[in-house]
């Protein structure tokens, strides 16, 4: 590390700050929303659609059955990288109880 050049230099601080920037970008994204929800006089939860999908599952319902190791997260990247998909059994989501959202609660308060 003692014949680093400052384009090198350069080139690491560039990767650290869109590493930064890609994993905040959610968050940011999710602040924007809601702001803009606000200034239309929206929900700010759910943008008057009163379901909030599933967070497990991701609005669908169900989820992939995992088997003795746990590959959710290698599938689901595969999957998305590929655009293949690998089958497998799907099961209910326990968390939504495969309906894939929830009521907003915030909706439900307000009436």
């Amino acid at each position: 590390m003692d014949n680093l050049t400052a384009s090198e230099v350069a080139g690491f601080g560039v990767g650290t700050l869109l590493a930064c920037a890609t994993i905040a970008a959610p968050r940011i994204d999710s602040f924007i929303s809601s702001s803009q929800r606000s200034s239309l006089g929206m929900c700010k939860r759910c943008g008057d659609l009163r379901l909030i999908a599933c967070t497990n599952c991701r609005g669908v319902g169900s989820v992939k059955a995992e088997g003795l190791i746990r590959t959710g997260v290698l599938v689901d990247l595969y999957e998305t990288m590929f655009g293949e998909d690998l089958g497998g059994k799907t099961v209910a989501c326990s968390r939504c109880r495969g309906r894939g959202n929830f009521p907003c609660r915030d909706c439900h308060d307000r009436q």
